[in-house]
């Protein structure tokens, strides 16, 4: 499943914040959104999402493919581990939740309420969500804030994973997760793909 966007023009509040974005997501594929706060990523991830209509522009091959993690974790804290999978599973028409719970080892955590998990373990726990809605485009905001460095790798091996079973991401961070693939820069100048080589340090 390939998502194209094409001379795409977004507004949040009603005032553009980024216009001409184009480019494409292919199956098996990682994408890194880059940029300075405030520049609109957020806003390109709810669009692509279809939370807001776009200002102008062309979004092709999203309908019912995407899941999209915010910055909330999505959870109801007075349901338990396994509930809130359930609960997120069912929405999706989905079932199995137990490769979700191995992959961010959530399973001593199962009969835990959400409302009591701490913070790092609150956005595993929204994380392992992914897993279970059964959508090849994953759209991730932020996905590492509150993670350790064990948890951080917990997701990257997820994202791997996802990618390999012909999956795609696109993702807003300030990581580097070690994932091959490209950049896609949304600064002061025209969105424009490049390969994640281009950029030095652990910092995009």
């Amino acid at each position: 499943m390939t998502l194209k966007v094409t001379d795409l023009a977004i507004a949040r509040g009603g005032v553009p914040v980024l216009e001409g974005l184009s480019f494409s997501l292919e199956a098996g594929n990682a994408l890194i959104l880059r940029g300075p706060n405030g520049i609109g990523k957020t806003t390109l991830l709810r669009t692509l999402a279809g939370l807001q209509p776009p200002l102008v522009g062309q979004i092709e091959g999203a309908e019912d493919q995407i899941a999209y993690a915010s910055h909330s974790d999505g959870l109801k804290p007075t349901l338990t581990v396994v509930e809130n999978l359930n609960f997120w599973a069912s929405v999706f028409g989905t079932r199995d939740i137990q490769h979700a719970l191995d992959a961010f080892a959530l399973n001593e955590l199962a009969d835990r309420h959400a409302g009591n998990l701490s913070a790092g373990q609150k956005r595993r726990l929204g994380l392992a969500r992914m897993l279970v809605t059964g959508r090849p485009i994953w759209m991730l905001d932020e996905p590492t804030v509150s993670l350790d460095r064990h948890a951080v790798e917990m997701f990257a091996d997820a994202v791997r994973a996802h990618l390999g079973q012909g999956g795609s991401a696109l993702i807003a961070t300030h990581i580097d997760l070690g994932l091959d693939g490209e950049v896609l820069d949304v600064g002061p100048n025209k969105a424009k793909p490049k390969p994640f080589d281009d950029f030095d340090g652990g910092f995009l």
